[in-house]
């Protein structure tokens, strides 16, 4: 959303997606010099909430600030959740195009190459909007403007052609309230209606094979605006203009809750014969109240054939631009709240947990790197209870070959392989809602990659 897009070094030109891999190892082994946990790796399937999604014939993804990916919680979170990555700011047009015809593609670039070396899809986001736009777009006359506009478009796709699997080509274009008219903006007072049309047909002259797709906000239910967006994607579809989704935002709150007709409104836009996708979805409130509108939001989706997926709007509440609102599946701490239990729950995966002879008990285990070196880092693990006390946990910890746990406190360990289990010394007993945590010290033997922390079950 309208957040300050991270900066970068110009590149005028993306190498090949081989060499690109090649780049992304070579920063990795450069990054190990100095220290830092680097986060490339081998393509793999990821996530556990991508992995229930994609059983269900869906993706799971989130957006990502490529500013954040150096900080590991955040980087082991997003690679063991998610399965298609959004760049936050990084492909808005002030980020990629701030002065004509120059593009900066260094930090949209970090994102997909990061995604790409953990298996992971890629939205792009976006490509014509009124927002984040630099000054010298909204300056050029209607000759230019056009110009430019299909420019952006053509070097940009062009960029990442092969590479996203669907791009907002327009965003946000209609204005809020019951007219239902376009939003002014320098593409529609300068060039008129006929801007979103010209956008996705030359969109489509760049990439035969992504999906084009218009996406808004507050056309969540059925309304004016809403309304407005069916009517354009009805006469693209008739006339033979190539659209192939539409975008729900689906930011929600107590003054915006999720609408009675959610699910309808996604299907009468399917059987317009697009695909539906969620694309920025945060829910704020927490405990029950928001699990439960999470839970409403992922089962419309799955009622609806042509939802081919969800993203959520960020990692961790802390990096929210709603952050007071606590939004997201992941506290400032990137402990699993409740929304995310019902959101797997909701998808068919399996959160674990066991009983405390009192009731069902649950726990979450959130990883964090307290200390690295050339050769080593430390990590921490953090266990916290649920809504019901608990005597015993257990939490696997799988680190990648040929790294090797070379010391372990505050827990008991058991290792088969590259997976260490580890269950409590003298802490298993955990009153409602606190914690506890257990440390460990990894050679990396040259290989840097985060570990993999695995669901805490609660006995």
């Amino acid at each position: 959303m309208l957040q300050n897009p991270s900066g970068g070094t110009p590149a005028r030109t993306r190498p090949p997606a081989r060499a690109r891999r090649a780049l992304s190892l070579l920063t990795a082994g450069v990054l190990a010099a100095a220290g830092v946990v680097a986060l490339a790796g081998n393509a793999q399937a990821v996530g556990a909430l991508g992995d229930a999604a994609a059983a269900k014939g869906r993706y799971f993804g989130t957006a990502v600030a490529a500013n954040h990916l150096g900080e590991a919680a955040y980087a082991s979170t997003l690679n063991a959740q998610f399965d298609s990555v959004t760049p936050e700011n990084e492909m808005k047009w002030d980020a990629l195009e701030s002065s004509r015809n120059s593009f900066n593609f260094a930090a949209a670039d970090q994102i997909v190459n990061h995604a790409q070396s953990k298996g992971m899809k890629v939205r792009g986001h976006t490509l014509v909007w009124h927002s984040q736009l630099p000054g010298w777009v909204s300056g050029l006359g209607a000759t230019d403007l056009r110009s430019a506009m299909n420019n952006h478009i053509t070097q940009v796709m062009t960029h990442y052609k092969g590479e996203i699997h669907s791009w907002d080509v327009v965003n946000e274009a209609f204005q809020d309230g019951s007219s239902g008219a376009r939003r002014s903006s320098p593409f529609q007072d300068k060039l008129g209606n006929g801007f979103i049309e010209e956008a996705f047909r030359t969109a489509r002259t760049v990439d035969a094979d992504a999906k084009l797709c218009y996406n808004d906000y507050n056309t969540d239910g059925q309304n004016a605006k809403s309304n407005a967006v069916y009517d354009m994607v009805k006469d693209f579809k008739q006339r033979g203009v190539p659209i192939d989704c539409v975008g729900f935002q689906s930011h929600f709150n107590s003054n915006s809750p999720v609408p009675s007709d959610f699910q309808a409104n996604l299907q009468r836009f399917a059987a317009l014969g697009v695909d539906v996708q969620i694309t920025e979805l945060d829910i704020e409130g927490s405990g029950s109240a928001q699990a439960a509108n999470y839970t409403k939001v992922v089962n419309a989706c799955l009622a609806v054939t042509r939802c081919t997926g969800i993203t959520v709007w960020g990692v961790t509440d802390k990096y929210s631009w709603r952050s007071s609102g606590t939004p997201l599946l992941f506290d400032g701490d990137y402990n699993k709240k409740p929304a995310y239990d019902a959101v797997l729950a909701a998808l068919g995966g399996s959160t674990g947990g066991g009983g405390d002879g009192g009731g069902a008990g649950t726990c979450t285990a959130a990883y964090t790197q307290t200390a690295t070196w050339n050769g080593g880092y430390n990590g921490q693990v953090t266990v916290k209870a649920g809504a019901t006390g608990i005597t015993g946990w257990t939490v696997p910890v799988t680190v990648p070959s040929p790294q090797k746990v070379s010391a372990l406190w505050n827990g008991t360990p058991t290792t088969s392989g590259d997976v260490v289990t580890v269950k409590p010394a003298w802490n298993g007993t955990l009153a409602a809602g606190t914690s506890t945590s257990f440390g460990f010290t990894v050679t990396t033997n040259g290989n840097t990659s985060a570990p993999v922390v695995g669901a805490c079950t609660a006995s």
